[in-house]
């Protein structure tokens, strides 16, 4: 390591089988890891044989902290950032640190590795082309129900992490906003002794956590699949090239005003067409 980089290092969320060598490497290589909580990842530090000096760098003095470890660089040293569990950043702390880093002129490198987000994903059964990764809903009930009437129309896969002590709030709020059809898929304790993962409509899984207290405890990834995509007049093959032709010069609006013109098709249906075609949500 003999340019000086900033490292943000993912660890296991869970099973320590999971904790890469790279990543063992670079944690015993590099002069300092910046951990979320230092005793927290003492006993991994410890199960890997990791002796590297640690400093605790958190929410409430990441920006101080950035400041410090930029000298260090200066200085010609490496560092790790590391969380609690998993990929820094996702839901962490960390970024304030690795835009200082940046700006000051070194590299930041990705240690890949375990994401609770990316492997509920994998094992959800629900659209993932495009997703929105939302972090943790509101702690109150009307600040939560905002978030969720927002983004109830939108036809794509949106991801959510949970505390045991509001998950039961969280998918009564789910339940009340989306409606008890719309499709949830519930990762609990991934990785772990217990690890669960449960999907169906939303008043499905309500009834499913409310018969067995088990599952609600632990660390929680909530799926909540799109809205149904809308009716969109059926276009021939014809169309849609012509479409398709103008939508590479022009605006979609006027792509859509210009082929209202061309074709017996209404504007607003060729607008929600080129939508479609752009990989686009139609409105509801």
């Amino acid at each position: 390591m003999n340019t000086p980089t900033l490292y943000v290092v993912a660890t296991p969320i869970g099973n320590l089988q999971d904790m890469s060598p790279r990543a063992v490497e670079t944690l015993q290589q590099v002069d300092l890891i910046a951990a979320e909580d230092t005793r927290h990842s003492a006993p991994l530090m410890q199960h890997f044989a990791i002796t590297t000096p640690m400093m605790a760098v958190h929410d409430h003095n990441e920006r101080q902290r950035s400041e410090s470890i930029v000298g260090r660089l200066q200085q010609g040293q490496s560092v790790a950032l590391i969380s609690d569990a998993g990929t820094p950043l996702i839901s962490d702390p960390g970024y304030h640190l690795v835009n200082a880093v940046r700006e000051a002129g070194f590299r930041v490198v990705p240690i890949v590795g375990p994401s609770a987000l990316i492997g509920a994903l994998s094992v959800a059964g629900v659209a993932t082309d495009r997703f929105t990764f939302m972090g943790f809903l509101p702690a109150k009930s009307s600040h939560r129900c905002q978030v969720l009437e927002s983004i109830t129309a939108f036809t794509h896969t949106h991801v959510f992490y949970e505390s045991p002590h509001r998950i039961l709030d969280s998918v009564a709020d789910m339940l009340k906003v989306c409606g008890g059809e719309r499709r949830l898929v519930i990762a609990r304790e991934l990785t772990k002794t217990f690890e669960t993962v449960n999907a169906g409509p939303i008043d499905a899984m309500q009834a499913w956590l409310l018969a067995d207290s088990n599952q609600q405890r632990g660390e929680f990834v909530l799926m909540l699949a799109g809205a149904p995509e809308p009716a969109v007049e059926a276009m021939d093959a014809e169309t849609d090239k012509l479409l398709q032709a103008l939508l590479d010069e022009l605006p979609i609006k006027k792509a859509a005003a210009l082929a209202a013109k061309l074709t017996p098709h209404k504007k607003k249906a060729l607008y929600d067409r080129a939508l479609q075609l752009q990989g686009k949500d139609v409105p509801r």
